[in-house]
């Protein structure tokens, strides 16, 4: 750390330091506390700029949890989350302000992301309306337009509601919003498990496209893989809330050391079934 500023190495856009979080557990009616689960326990990482880290494992590890925790979206136990050099535990509310611009995520489930009740036009310009960037007018709407345009949609969708929409187109829209402020890092959260094989390959280009035009980094968090290996520069295994193993993704997939990894990597299909044993 340079201690002038207060900034971490300038290569790493987050840095992730025994991060804890945990739950707790209720009892009865009334809901008394009784104790708590540790969903993340003592989790470290690092993403450099423009790069992506997947972070892969079982449902219920506590991956999803570690992205919301980096987000902000729920409360934190213990550790450190430094983004762009600041700690985001201890940052003051403008400090916070200016940094959720540059922190946006890509949900799951494309439909329950998107307001059912407000036209794309609306879901994609909200963003730089509420961070001051554009005010309502026709210039709003060619910006939006140019967006959706850039994520494989026409710009003419803009008045159309989310239910006129197939599930990858509605995953394009979300990702039309989550760079419309042209964010440092964007947590994509199983952004692809809810869509058809052929329109996960689409917009997992998309979002390599992205990366490249935009130097955005990624927080890429999966159960699959075979999706891992198509985006990932780096990939943490997670198994019971903690990290078991990171390494690059050649070394995880093809020399993993921990044996949940070797479950994990066994588990995955292969269309050919002799080729899994050489």
């Amino acid at each position: 750390m340079d201690g002038a500023n207060g900034r971490t190495d300038a290569r790493n856009i987050l840095a992730v330091r025994d991060l804890r979080v945990r739950f707790p557990r209720l009892s009865g009616l009334l809901g008394r506390r009784i104790g708590w689960t540790n969903a993340v326990d003592g989790v470290s990482f690092e993403i450099e700029s423009g790069r992506t880290l997947g972070l892969v494992g079982e449902s219920g590890c506590g991956k999803t949890t570690v992205g919301r925790a980096v987000l902000g979206l729920i409360p934190v136990a213990g550790g450190a989350i430094t983004f762009d050099g600041v700690d985001l535990r201890s940052a003051v509310h403008a400090q916070l302000r200016r940094l959720r611009r540059e922190l946006q995520i890509v949900f799951q489930d494309p439909g329950g992301s998107l307001n059912p009740r407000m036209r794309i036009g609306a879901i994609v310009g909200e963003p730089l309306i509420v961070h001051g960037v554009e005010k309502r007018g026709e210039r709003l709407r060619e910006r939006v337009g140019a967006l959706l345009e850039r994520c494989g949609m026409p710009g003419d969708c803009v008045d159309r509601f989310p239910h006129q929409f197939s599930g990858g187109q509605k995953q394009r829209i979300a990702i039309a919003r989550a760079i419309a402020l042209q964010p440092k890092l964007i947590v994509c959260d199983e952004p692809t498990s809810a869509l058809d094989v052929s329109v996960q390959a689409q917009i997992l280009n998309l979002l390599k496209d992205l990366q490249r035009e935009f130097g955005m980094s990624y927080l890429f968090i999966s159960h699959d893989m075979n999706v891992m290996q198509h985006v990932c520069d780096r990939i943490a295994v997670m198994n019971a809330g903690r990290i078991v193993e990171e390494g690059t993704m050649n070394e995880v997939l093809y020399s993993p050391r921990d044996e949940y990894t070797r479950r994990l990597l066994s588990a995955v299909p292969v269309a050919d079934p002799k080729r899994r044993a050489v």
